[in-house]
């Protein structure tokens, strides 16, 4: 069995620009390829899980959300970080494209979208963690069986809580996240994000 780090992408992976399929506008989170990397080479499968429900909505269709996950692949891979699978709900209750306008068991909170990776690539969910910017993240890695991380950085505006909404970690700092899940001292970490390369 696999364990794996479950990530949300709008908010967490890259900055959150709601309905964004724009490929100029797509920018990695602060700290993401060094927490990324330590996950991967602590041998857990990296798995984003995303609500797109600006497809039901209209706002996009499939094939740009696909070439939009292959552009954050590619940043990621240049970096040698490479995302084991990509899911997505396409779904939304509210939408207007007929074929998706519905509730469903992948949106989350709904633990629909871990479940499926589950099956799909044998990962032991009790080992295994989410990571995102809202409790609706949080609910979802609870209602698997994996244990949360809040990234915490302002995204989650309305706090409803339930048993399942409590993360097990709340933190501003992937970094900090990642190292949590691995077990490495944080102390031992640069603090600060690494100067640009000058030209």
């Amino acid at each position: 069995m696999n364990k794996a780090v479950f990530i949300d992408k709008d908010g967490t992976l890259i900055k959150n620009v709601p309905y964004n399929v724009d490929l100029e506008r797509i920018a990695l989170e602060n700290r993401v390829v060094e927490a990324l990397s330590m996950l991967q080479q602590n041998d857990y499968l990296l798995i984003v899980v995303s609500n797109q429900g600006g497809i039901a909505k209209g706002y996009f269709n499939e094939k740009q959300l696909m070439k939009a996950n292959a552009h954050l692949a590619g940043l990621l891979a240049a970096s040698d970080v490479f995302i084991d699978a990509f899911y997505y709900c396409p779904h939304h209750p509210d939408g207007v494209i007929a074929d998706f306008a519905k509730k469903c068991n992948c949106r989350k909170p709904a633990p629909g979208m871990l479940l499926q990776a589950s099956q799909e690539l044998q990962i032991d969910l009790k080992n295994s963690w989410m990571i995102g910017d809202n409790l609706n993240d949080v609910e979802a890695g609870h209602l698997a069986g994996c244990k949360s991380v809040l990234y915490d950085v302002g995204n989650e505006t309305e706090w409803v809580m339930n048993r399942f909404r409590k993360p097990d970690y709340k933190t501003s700092n992937l970094l900090k996240a990642a190292a949590m899940i691995c077990e490495v001292k944080y102390e031992n970490i640069e603090e600060h994000e690494p100067a640009p390369e000058s030209l």
